[in-house]
């Protein structure tokens, strides 16, 4: 290996690896050499972005570089885009709208096209109906096909028009695992170059459309979640600009304790980064205790950025990524490219190297980590595994029924969902061995799941059924209940399926408080299930154990889970595998062919898949009928000229909310009820109950998700007298003759020529990066959200409708204003916007009372943000550059 490093920034280096010459960027002309080593990695690997991609803003990005304070905008051209199908079909129905408006307005919809590669993986539509079984997963993926056949013609269609546009088909894989295990490259390599010479190496970057992405930040590769309309900016070449980041390190020492695993640490994270406060921030790890951990604790660690709020949460590249790349069938020349790139860039982190300096650094010793599970509504709400009966006493109501339907009688706090989920988690083999070693040992001794409990597991690989295939652990997992139900995002997500049917009926009879536990990431109430109020989030193993012991409230200490074949008590400590155990199995049975094999046969699909037939063209033909895909009236009728200034007009509040509103609150993603708005839409269109499907999979059609809109059971209207006991969001009519459900109520005050505004606590739009949260306000007519603090990838995605996210200030609450839905609000600062903080005063004028102003502050992060906003969102701008251009 040979380098030609260069101290100026305008002349670029060259790496020879194996007699093969690359060009690259080399970060050591940009900066003084103790100034780069003090810069965070992931900071490196965006710098190196800037100064290839953007080079007319690099100046400022040095500037704050070498001062190491200040703010300025970091654009970021991201190499790829990855979709999952709930937020793709919105997206690509975004994007034959916008080709429409395009033709519609004189421009050539042809030339709409995506600038860099983009993979959808169609993974979050797969729906537990059936389990206990061995064909489960098989009968699912038919439902699955039978009820989204349209949508799956939709997106064959934008893979035969969209260049670079590939499919991960059904029933393959999730996409943080397809991510991790086939498509990251870690280090790219563009081979066509418009001006010839050896081929670009470059870090990969990329963004995706699930807040789960950091995940791949475990791998040393930087990318984030964004919402479905940065993604499809970022697809039409647009930089995703983000400010200079603020980064916290965590300094790791010690190591994880014999029987303390991913999750435990995962979840202890999680508390200790959301009590920090670290949303919108880049968390990267460091100290020597970061080398003693495995990709897969890093991959659980990166994976629940969003649940503390993190932007990106980086693991620098090292031997443990390398040792990663090898065992999941990597060509041995590239991961020796990629070690030599990184190496000479000052990206390969290695005992040796000085630690980067941070905005702020955390301290944690890995040999205090316990044994952990986080619930019952929160992910942060970590707690030892003996305090979770406490925590379900102290949060319900919960009493035993009455019933004899199972054979025994049913206990207080009943588990009805033991899921080993997707995400997080079966990216890990030592837990999911782990879980399917407990229940081996546990068939042994005669136990099985309680029969009210509803057990699935759903692998994010087809790898995990092989290498559980060769362990000779598929069986013991599946007579313990955990049969395989799909290879998709399902309980996780709300994909759950129904209840056991007696509990379904318990529920409402007999007002039973069922419980779910799952190795996920999210366990907001109602989110796994409409009929579950209270979710615990664990460890594989511990989601067999609770299905063994079919009670939350199961003292696993104290109580013995059965009694095995010789009449002796069977206790959770005489199935726990060691980590020996654990490991040699592993050791044993994961094998990088495994991972090859996976990868040749990513795109092949099903025979369903292959049967499905698609249109071509250009242009997309709406069906009129169709209840899955209809043409976005945000992007119809568009002119070719943005308004001529911002504004907010005749606006009165919609409702008041409370803290920690989720997207899930906004915008929900479960079962479509029957008795529901959107479900009776779909009926009177001819749709069988049996097909209502979920929300998440209607999201290409406004009139059911504006049915949809604050429809779940938590939403409070604090509008609203406290004796209107309301399920769901209601508001007042605009005549405040009535109260209706939100979607009826917000008809009114469009009506009457009012805009709306939605005024809320702390952590508005945390959750799931869904873009129908902000779609669906800004369709119902919100013109700004008044917030105490926003999640970030919301408060993006209301930028990206043309919706306002304005922040009370500091140590102002909502609470603190008397707000009665009177009033008429009047925004002024709007006029003369910029990038940074701008001052903003809400008038209020109410009826028989003088006129009171509230101090507002509206956060523009760069000049992109300013744009969307006065073109009314990121599409219509968009469109508007496709029609100049053309």
């Amino acid at each position: 290996m040979s380098t030609d490093p260069s101290t100026d920034p305008t002349v670029t280096a060259v790496l020879t690896v194996e007699g093969h010459s690359y060009r690259y960027q080399p970060l050591a002309g940009l900066l003084p050499a103790e100034r780069l080593a003090e810069l965070p990695y992931a900071v490196r690997v965006l710098l190196e972005n800037v100064a290839r991609r953007s080079p007319a803003a690099l100046g400022d990005v040095l500037a704050r570089a070498r001062s190491g304070h200040g703010d300025c905008e970091l654009p970021v051209h991201p190499n790829r885009i990855m979709l999952h199908d709930t937020t793709c079909l919105p997206a690509l129905a975004d994007f034959a709208a916008l080709r429409d408006s395009v033709a519609e307005l004189g421009g050539d919809p042809g030339r709409l096209q995506p600038a860099v590669p983009v993979d959808l993986t169609v993974d979050h539509s797969v729906i537990v109906e059936e389990y206990g079984h061995p064909d489960a997963v098989e009968r699912n993926l038919l439902i699955d096909f039978r009820r989204n056949g349209e949508r799956y013609a939709f997106v064959k269609w934008a893979e035969r028009s969209l260049r670079g546009f590939r499919v991960v088909p059904p029933g393959t894989g999730i996409i943080h695992q397809v991510n991790m295990e086939v498509l990251a490259r870690v280090v790219w390599r563009d081979e066509d170059s418009p001006e010839g010479g050896p081929p670009w190496l470059h870090p990969d970057v990329l963004v995706a459309t699930d807040s789960h992405t950091p995940m791949i930040n475990a791998l040393g590769v930087v990318g984030w979640g964004v919402g479905g309309l940065e993604g499809q900016a970022a697809m039409l070449g647009e930089a995703v600009t983000i400010p200079y980041p603020r980064v916290v390190g965590v300094r790791l020492t010690g190591r994880l304790r014999p029987g303390v695993g991913a999750t435990d640490l995962a979840l202890t994270l999680t508390e200790l980064l959301r009590a920090k406060g670290v949303v919108d921030r880049f968390v990267e790890f460091c100290g020597p205790g970061a080398a003693t951990l495995g990709w897969a604790e890093r991959a659980a660690v990166s994976n629940m950025a969003p649940e503390y709020g993190a932007t990106c949460v980086y693991f620098p590249y090292d031997d443990e990524t390398a040792a990663y790349l090898r065992l999941t069938g990597r060509d041995e020349a590239h991961v020796r490219l990629v070690d030599a790139y990184l190496t000479a860039q000052g990206l390969k982190r290695t005992a040796d190297r000085p630690e980067p300096r941070y905005d702020d650094v955390i301290d944690l010793d890995l040999a205090t980590v316990e044994p952990s599970v986080a619930g019952p509504g929160l992910p942060h709400q970590r707690l030892p595994l003996s305090r979770v009966p406490e925590s379900f006493r102290s949060t319900t109501a919960g009493r035993p029924a009455n019933t004899t339907e199972f054979g025994e009688r049913l206990p207080e706090g009943p588990v009805a969902i033991a899921a080993i989920t997707s995400c997080t988690h079966t990216a890990n083999p030592t837990l999911v061995v782990q879980a399917a070693l407990l229940a081996e040992r546990a068939r042994r001794a005669g136990l099985t799941a309680k029969p009210w409990v509803k057990t699935s597991l759903s692998p994010g690989s087809r790898v995990v059924e092989d290498y559980l295939r060769e362990a000779g652990l598929l069986a013991p997992l599946a007579e313990t209940g955990f049969h395989i139900v799909g290879f998709g995002c399902m309980t996780c997500i709300g994909n759950s399926g129904p209840l056991h049917p007696e509990l379904e009926r318990l529920t409402t009879d007999a007002h039973i408080d069922p419980v779910a536990v799952l190795s996920g990431n999210r366990n907001f109430a109602g989110r796994v299930n409409p009929r579950v109020a209270q979710s615990y989030l664990a460890s594989p193993p511990l989601v067999v154990a609770y299905a063994l012991a079919g009670s939350i409230l199961h003292d696993f200490e104290r109580d013995p889970l059965g009694t095995g074949p010789d009449g002796t008590s069977v206790f959770l400590k005489d199935l726990w595998p060691t980590d020996d155990e654990v490991a040699a199995r592993v050791a044993a049975s994961v094998r990088p062919e495994m991972f090859r094999t996976n990868a040749t046969r990513l795109r092949d699909g099903t025979q369903a898949w292959h049967e499905i037939e698609a249109p071509d063209g250009v242009r997309f033909s709406w069906s009129p009928d169709s209840t899955y895909i209809r043409r976005p009236p945000h992007l119809t009728g568009l002119s070719t000229s943005p308004p001529d200034r911002l504004r907010v007009e005749r606006a009165k509040v919609l409702m008041v909310l409370g803290d920690d509103v989720t997207t899930d609150h906004i915008s929900p993603a479960g079962a479509i009820p029957a008795r529901s708005a959107a479900g009776r839409w779909l009926a009177d269109r001819g749709v069988a109950r049996r097909d209502l499907n979920q929300y998440s999979t209607r999201r290409s059609n406004h009139e059911v998700m504006l049915r949809g809109a604050f429809t779940n059971a938590a939403v409070r209207n604090r509008l609203l007298p406290a004796e209107c006991d309301l399920t769901g969001g209601h508001a007042h009519t605009a005549d405040r003759s009535a109260v209706l459900p939100v979607h009826e109520a917000a008809a009114t005050y469009r009506a009457a020529g009012h805009d709306l505004v939605v005024v809320a606590g702390r952590n508005y739009g945390a959750g799931s990066s869904r873009d129908w949260a902000a779609k669906a306000q800004a369709l119902l007519g919100v013109r700004a959200v008044i917030a105490e603090s926003f999640e970030r990838i919301h408060r993006n995605n209301l930028i990206g409708m043309g919706v306002l996210p304005l922040e009370f200030e500091e140590g102002d609450t909502a609470s603190a204003h008397a707000f009665t839905g009177e009033e008429e609000f009047t925004f002024d600062g709007l006029a003369d916007l910029c990038v940074g903080t701008n001052p903003v005063i809400l008038s209020l004028v109410r009826p028989d009372a003088p006129r009171a102003t509230v101090r507002l502050r509206l956060r523009l992060h760069s000049r992109q943000e300013l744009a969307y906003l006065r073109h009314g969102g990121i599409l219509p701008y968009v469109m508007r550059r496709a029609v100049a251009a053309s």
